[in-house]
């Protein structure tokens, strides 16, 4: 198969959570068991950091992978989901696997990803666990996917992990409370493996501390530790969290030199280390574009908080959703003085621009709906005046569609 085949082949013949959503989760890790037996434990022949919690994974996971390669070491880092190719869940050193890896590893594996019905993201990190065993990384960044306890992700034993915050989101799989979430997210905590969080959160941190206690992990809360201000090229203050976690692990590691100035270059470098987007992106000026992938009720009340602080005449906000959020937990947070221009993600799992306008109507955010993103997006720039202020979100897709 050529490479637009195998992709094809990946999406259309394995379920996979963010095109199907609930029906494609697999609450086992019993599959990814068989598949790195399968390709002889590649998990166990590199060093790892594992990285989960609700918002700020993504970037947290990125920060480090460019503070590490700033230090000198070869880098792994896997994330999910990708904007635009599949191939940048899988980087070295801000260079993602090649399209000849991903044809082969599919081929070679495929039969036995049919005969035990593998997943869409099982058989990923599969792939990026052999990548980094044949590439002989000195470390990787290890993203969660979905939740933590059982996530397949969720069999490495790091160096140390990161936890950045507990949020309600996926509350359909990981349950319907803070404290529900946070036992999934605290299931990445490894025996005897420091752990850190980005936020000490006073109703999660009693099950952080007694399940650390349990793994005798040491356990440290970044934002009581760390006091020195670092800058990041990453822009929005809702990074300033997702720094602190990220510098208090940094001093975590035992067993790799990293300097303060390989931490600052890390934070400053992150965007051209490790190829991230989709962050409080600058899409254009006059009048500005700003993109955000957050996508459920904490990071989407930070990014508009953010939007708040800005300087401008009218504010414009293309929007989309997929199906299954919860729109009565995310839409109170909108503007009513914005003007809507409402959109679906090119998607199964995007939700109708119709029936998100007529949700949208019941909070009072009126506007109309497009075709496409690019459709909606083009509309809001031929409407603005250079004052003005231009937002576009609600799902990674949406913003996929753009950057």
């Amino acid at each position: 198969m050529t490479y637009p085949e195998t992709l094809d082949w990946m999406f259309g013949q394995l379920p996979m959570y963010q095109q199907k959503g609930k029906s494609a989760f697999n609450g086992k890790l019993d599959n990814i068991k068989k598949l790195v037996l399968h390709l002889q434990n590649p998990h166990k022949k590199f060093k790892s950091i594992h990285v989960g919690g609700t918002n700020g994974k993504g970037s947290s996971s990125h920060m480090l992978a460019s503070i590490l390669q700033e230090a000198g070491y070869k880098v792994g880092l896997y994330t999910s989901p990708h904007l635009k190719d599949f191939r940048e869940r899988i980087r070295i050193n801000g260079v993602p696997v090649s399209e000849s890896f991903v044809v082969d590893f599919v081929k070679e594996n495929k039969a036995f990803f049919e005969a035990n019905g593998l997943s869409f993201f099982e058989m990923t990190v599969g792939m990026a666990f052999g990548y980094f065993a044949n590439e002989k990384v000195d470390i990787a960044i290890i993203e969660v996917g979905l939740g933590g306890r059982l996530d397949s992700t969720n069999i490495i034993i790091p160096e140390a992990t990161l936890i950045t915050n507990i949020g309600l989101d996926h509350t359909d799989l990981l349950g319907d409370t803070l404290l529900r979430i946070a036992v999934e997210k605290a299931g990445i905590i490894k025996k005897n493996v420091p752990v850190v969080i980005s936020e000490h959160q006073e109703v999660v941190a009693d099950i952080f501390n007694k399940v650390a206690a349990n793994k005798n992990a040491k356990l440290c809360y970044a934002s009581t530790v760390i006091t020195k201000d670092y800058k990041t090229a990453l822009l929005g203050e809702y990074q300033i969290k997702n720094i602190k976690g990220v510098v208090a692990l940094i001093k975590t590691l035992e067993n790799f030199k990293v300097s303060e100035a390989d931490i600052r270059a890390g934070l400053k470098n992150v965007v051209n280390n490790t190829g991230l987007l989709g962050r409080w992106q600058v899409l254009d000026r006059n009048p500005i574009v700003v993109c955000d992938t957050a996508h459920n009720k904490e990071g989407l009340s930070l990014v508009l908080n953010q939007i708040k602080k800005q300087s401008f005449t009218d504010l414009h906000i293309v929007l989309g959703f997929v199906k299954d959020k919860n729109l009565e937990s995310v839409l109170p947070f909108f503007p009513r003085t914005a003007k809507y221009y409402f959109c679906k993600p090119n998607i199964f799992r995007g939700l109708d621009a119709q029936n998100l306008k007529k949700k949208a109507s019941d909070f009072g955010l009126n506007g109309n709906v497009f075709n496409s993103v690019s459709e909606a997006l083009i509309a809001a720039k031929e409407n603005a005046k250079e004052s003005d202020f231009i937002f576009v979100g609600g799902s990674n897709f949406v913003v996929a569609e753009i950057v």
